[in-house]
């Protein structure tokens, strides 16, 4: 009996010399026939008899269409028949030590393929970071690096690390991966957008897939004869609609994010309308393939279309009932199990194998079943069980195979190349110019249709799919497939860089003058923007607005905003367009917010409920940390906001040391300072969101207070909280010793370096003020209008040096209060009281005082927040008068209202006194206001 190891059956064999370890008198028994006897030489290459050489289907002549027949048809003696051989991959190596080549195991070399597809897919990622272009680019410009087209052309590179005999499994485990992505792609689409996008998305979809549908078909038709030659008409124009009239819906969320656009109205628009159009575009895929069999009959693409049909109704009526069946299963505050998710995740391959066997593509099913799952806590917990490995290893596996599959030496025909370019210049500029018609038709600018078109014409994922059916279905050939590889990916390259340049964002010529406390009556409507990183944050702000005394009278404006980090992950993609819903549409659907989202809007939206005075809007931000601080800038200025809180990098121990989070936060911070359009106050929490401290009816808050605008604006905030009943305030005031005999004007401490302009400043100082003299002010006025308030008092602390700062604040008792306020830079720059402090600071984003006080030389209870200050007056002429610009703030505001500062820009604009203040606070002891 002829032994026969079938390992692959694969396109084309080839015939091959005597075959390794078969003996001459088997190979004559093998051709009369007979059973093959003796003994086999280790690792022998098994040898088969067929009658033909296969055509490029896999089929020949009278030989059947089952493998299994296929093989009693080898072991039939024919006088024509020929041998073939089979080279056989085994998975694992006995090592190198045995003398034998890892690279020849099917294990070993695919476990480096991977390597070098990931390691090659990162470097490029790297590389194009800074263009700004989304990591598809990269994956498939790997792959053609690594292919035929480059690296290809090295022999030993083609038949040692990627040779033919290998293709098999890396294309099975990328199929695999792509499967699985393609789920949570489905996963992450929320049906309800659609219902909720409104007519203007779902136009700009409509437009945007129609027409260059239909102008990708009229001219495919038109060049066909030139363009397709030996392939299915009807397949052909199909495949190649579908392909020019998609949109990359997962790529083009990341443009989206990176760009800072997911956030604005084009940003929405546009991704609604790519969630229509990828939905489109996989019905009509299912419709391409199931005409694509050249040998089928009507009659069968009819069943394949019915049977997909029905496939899809089973998935919406019977398997999402069962997922909403297993979600009212889980108990309250627990998660999914590891026994659901993996019936679920199991459920993925078997509706692949079910649209596999209808005739429609595996990922088709593994899509529809994805998207019948509910958003919320289940959908979270399946995306976060697959999402890094999937889209780290396996994905990077499927692009690769495109681009080792196009091979730029195919593309030879100048005519056929030149003619595919113009079909997809032409559906591209369809694209466009529908997208244009209806963004005038809504009346939206001229720019952000152009820029609206380029964004639908984001490719990715969903075209590559298409083409590489085309290609193995045979619609597509060689150089056609090369050739729509090569310029998708150009087309995907122009998008940010387009689109940055044409769509800029209306800027308001006039912003808002209510930039800091100061500069606002201290019971008027507070406009607060309050960010938060983790759920660990909100208990302190939410304890920090408590104290801030909101009420009817003076009420306060939450913007409460969460922070994710952008990442390149799917899962946060869809969080910012999802929090930027209404709360009723939130409410009536299905939640699409990832959990800890959730749990951070609840808990804001709960306090609203149960606090009268506050209004709260929740949203979210999408960046990567190193330009968070541009979306938080932009919304503060949009909402026109006079406060941002943020919280420290650093959170508080149990043991009562502070270790860091993430350190990135502290590079978020330092940028908002620099750049932020409005005051920024960073808060400390150390034992502030206890539940004791925030049920406790008693709240004392002490104020440092050594001069100059940062403190003036922590007195403003401090001013809010005296109105609380509950709140007692400890102004505490550090003053030099000369300080009543000495002129204000006859000593400054700025150094040449210190005394350049705050490029945050805007010049509104029409009386030409000293900073002392406002600080005396301020003071008298604070002192004035809180007179007769017993929850105020105050202590003058003297004090020549650092030493005696430190000392002065450690001989106040910590135990009496919960919360200190300082301001980020106290006094004049270079002030004795505060400049040995200046050189040891860790954390210079608190300023000196403030860094000191989280130190852990000194009390672990009490929370601290840093204010600092938009400084919006204060003109460094005090001895002349105010220049004639100055005396109309208007103006002057319109000049400098769209300056951007710089960000490093740290000094804040002081001036030396010109005369000794009018009034002055006497005593060293606690007085009562």
């Amino acid at each position: 009996m002829v032994v026969i190891d079938f390992v692959t059956v694969c396109v084309e064999v080839r015939l091959e010399p005597p075959c390794n370890g078969t003996s001459d008198a088997q190979k004559q028994q093998i051709d009369q026939g007979a059973p093959v006897t003796g003994e086999r030489a280790p690792f022998a290459v098994p040898c088969a008899r067929m009658d033909a050489m296969p055509t490029a289907t896999g089929m020949s002549d009278g030989l059947p269409m089952n493998v299994t027949a296929q093989i009693s048809n080898v072991t039939r003696p024919k006088a024509s028949s020929t041998v073939v051989c089979y080279s056989p991959m085994m998975i694992t190596t006995n090592g190198i030590w045995q003398g034998v080549n890892p690279l020849e195991f099917s294990l070993p070399l695919f476990i480096l393929q991977m390597a070098v597809i990931v390691v090659t897919t990162r470097l490029l990622v790297l590389l194009l970071k800074p263009f700004r272009q989304p990591r598809v680019i990269a994956e498939i410009l790997a792959g053609v690096v690594l292919g035929p087209s480059v690296m290809g052309q090295l022999e030993t590179w083609a038949t040692m690390v990627f040779p033919h005999r290998s293709l098999l499994t890396l294309e099975t485990v990328a199929h695999l991966g792509l499967l699985y992505f393609l789920f949570m792609v489905g996963v992450e689409m929320d049906i309800d957008v659609i219902r909720r996008s409104g007519k203007k998305a779902l136009s700009v979809a409509v437009a945007g897939m129609a027409l260059p549908f239909c102008i990708g078909i009229a001219t495919s038709f038109i060049f066909r004869h030139q363009v397709s030659r030996n392939v299915h008409q009807a397949s052909f124009l199909l495949f190649l609609g579908v392909a020019l009239s998609v949109t990359a819906f997962p790529v083009l969320a990341r443009i989206l994010a990176e760009i800072k656009l997911l956030n604005t109205e084009l940003g929405r628009i546009a991704m609604s309308a790519a969630i229509v159009n990828d939905m489109c575009a996989w019905i009509l895929l299912a419709l391409a393939i199931a005409i694509s069999e050249v040998n089928s009959t009507a009659l069968s693409s009819l069943w394949v279309l019915l049977s997909g049909v029905l496939f899809v109704l089973f998935c919406f009526y019977a398997v999402r009932p069962g997922m909403w069946w297993l979600i009212r299963r889980i108990p309250e505050g627990e998660g999914v199990s590891d026994m659901q998710v993996s019936l679920i995740l199991t459920g993925v391959m078997l509706a692949g194998v079910c649209t596999d066997a209808i005739g429609i593509h595996s990922v088709f099913g593994a899509f529809v079943y994805g998207l019948v799952i509910p958003s919320g806590p289940l959908g979270v917990a399946l995306i976060e069980k697959l999402e890094d490995f999937v889209t780290g290893l396996l994905l990077p596996l499927f692009f690769a195979i495109s681009g080792l599959r196009t091979n730029v030496r195919k593309i030879r025909d100048p005519i056929t190349v030149g003619l595919l370019v113009l079909v997809f210049i032409m559906a591209s500029f369809a694209k466009i110019m529908g997208t244009i018609i209806i963004a005038a038709l809504y009346t939206m600018p001229f720019r952000e249709g152009i820029a609206l078109g380029f964004l639908m014409n984001t490719r990715g994922l969903v075209e590559m799919i298409v083409l590489n059916i085309g290609r193995d279905k045979e619609v597509l050939d060689d150089e056609s497939f090369a050739v729509m590889v090569l310029v998708s990916v150009a087309m995907t390259t122009l998008v940010t860089p387009v689109v940055t340049g044409v769509y800029r964002p209306s800027r308001r010529l006039v912003g808002y003058k209510r930039r800091n406390l100061q500069r606002i009556r201290h019971d008027s409507e507070l406009r607060m923007l309050a960010c938060v990183h983790t759920t660990r944050n909100v208990p302190s702000v939410l304890s920090l607005l408590e104290l801030s005394n909101p009420n009817k009278r003076s009420p306060i404006f939450i913007y409460a905003l969460h922070l994710v980090e952008l990442t390149g992950r799917a899962s946060n993609m869809l969080a910012a367009a999802a929090a930027s819903a209404s709360k009723q549409s939130r409410s009536s659907s299905a939640s699409s917010l990832p959990a800890v989202t959730e749990h951070i809007f609840n808990a804001f939206e709960n306090y609203e409920r149960h606090t009268g005075g506050v209004s709260i809007q929740t949203l979210a931000a999408v960046s990567p940390y190193q330009t968070m601080h541009e979306d938080v800038s932009v919304l503060a200025e949009d909402k026109h906001v006079s406060l941002i809180v943020v919280p420290f990098h650093k959170q508080q121990t149990v043991d009562g040391a502070m270790e860091p989070i993430n350190p990135n936060i502290r590079g978020f911070n330092e940028s908002l300072l620099s750049t932020s359009p409005c005051s920024v106050a960073i808060l400390v929490d150390r034992g502030l969101s206890a539940a004791a401290a925030r049920m406790a009816s008693e709240h004392r808050v002490a104020l440092f207070f050594f001069g100059g605008p940062d403190d003036r604006e922590a007195l403003a905030y401090a001013w809010r909280m005296v109105e609380h009943p509950g709140v007692t305030l400890t102004v505490v005031r550090f003053l030099p010793p000369d300080y009543k005999v000495r002129s204000a004007s006859s000593t400054t401490y700025r150094s040449s370096a210190a005394s350049d302009t705050d490029s945050r400043a805007i010049t509104i100082n029409p009386e030409g003020k000293s900073e002392l003299e406002m600080d005396e002010d301020y003071l008298n006025e604070f002192r004035a209008r809180n007179h007769g308030n017993d929850g105020i008092s105050y202590s003058l602390k003297v004090v020549a040096n650092s030493e005696e700062t430190v000392t002065a604040i450690r001989t106040i008792d910590s135990n009496l209060h919960e919360l200190y306020i300082v301001g980020r830079r106290p006094g004049e720059a270079g002030s004795p009281m505060t400049s040995a402090l200046e050189e040891w600071m860790e954390n210079p984003e608190l300023g000196p005082i403030g860094d000191m006080l989280v130190s852990s030389d000194f009390s672990m209870t009490v929370s601290v927040l840093v204010v600092q200050q938009y400084v919006v007056a204060g003109a460094p002429t005090p001895a002349a008068p105010a220049p004639a610009a100055s005396s109309d703030p208007v103006l002057q505001y319109v000049s400098n209202a769209n300056q951007r500062p710089s960000a490093a820009s740290g000094a804040y604009r002081t001036s030396a006194a010109s005369s000794a203040a009018n009034k002055r606070w006497s005593g060293s002891g606690t007085v009562g206001f």
